[in-house]
């Protein structure tokens, strides 16, 4: 099986940056959006990750910026939207922009009846984000505990979640590599497709979330690796295949 691959962009103050551990404040700027976007693009993306980091972070948004790259590149690629969607009014507006997935996280913590009925309303349209430490959730750009893993997962699925995208907080943006044990973990307590994020550094850790696949595991989330240029999005799509 092949592995779908997300080059992420995180935009915080109108700017491409990453992040060490998800806090606010560790920006690395990596220049305009709309341009790392077009790069991982022209380099055979399918999927692009894009996340609003102040909308996550409650230190405002940055729409105009996500829906510009939805309109010029949103007819070459699928983009999954993420970052502070915890209402109908954001959660329209990533999918009025053309996002072809929208992902919940802080909201699937603190509103499960919402997040509940989005799920039924829009399928696979809506994939649910789990940031962990250890087996607690992180909530609110992750600055906040936001219950046990595997409780919620019982509850998210019971209502029908389609994908989860699981990120090991303390690794993300680390290049320190990936979780394989607590990918393992989620993928064989559900049915829903996992998304691999946080830790990626090299060739062979998409290699080792490849053999997930039969548990569900399917794509994975590329940051820091390819901004940093530890090895190319060509590279990483041809180990994928």
């Amino acid at each position: 099986m092949s592995l779908t691959l997300l080059p992420a962009v995180d935009v915080r103050d109108g700017k491409a940056v990453r992040l060490r551990q998800g806090e606010s404040g560790s920006e690395t700027d990596y220049g305009s959006p709309l341009e790392a976007a077009r790069t991982w693009v022209e380099a055979g993306a399918e999927w692009i990750h894009l996340v609003d980091l102040d909308a996550a972070f409650g230190t405002g948004d940055n729409r105009a910026q996500l829906r510009e790259i939805v309109h010029e590149l949103g007819d070459r690629v699928n983009i999954e939207m993420s970052g502070g969607v915890r209402d109908d009014a954001s959660l329209d507006a990533a999918l009025d922009a053309g996002a072809a997935r929208v992902n919940i996280g802080t909201a699937a913590l603190e509103n499960p009846g919402w997040t509940a009925s989005v799920i039924r309303k829009y399928g696979d349209r809506v994939a649910v984000g789990l940031d962990v430490r250890g087996h607690t959730l992180a909530a609110r750009g992750w600055v906040k505990e936001g219950g046990d893993l595997f409780e919620t997962m019982k509850f998210l699925d019971s209502v029908g979640c389609s994908r989860y995208v699981v990120t090991d907080v303390a690794r993300d943006g680390m290049m320190s590599g990936p979780n394989i044990d607590l990918l393992r973990e989620v993928a064989e307590r559900t049915d829903a497709k996992v998304t691999a994020s946080g830790g990626i550094s090299k060739l062979d850790d998409l290699r080792a979330i490849k053999e997930l696949a039969d548990l569900g595991v399917d794509s994975a989330i590329l940051g820091k690796s390819l901004y940093a240029r530890a090895f190319t999005l060509q590279e990483a799509l041809e180990v994928a295949k």
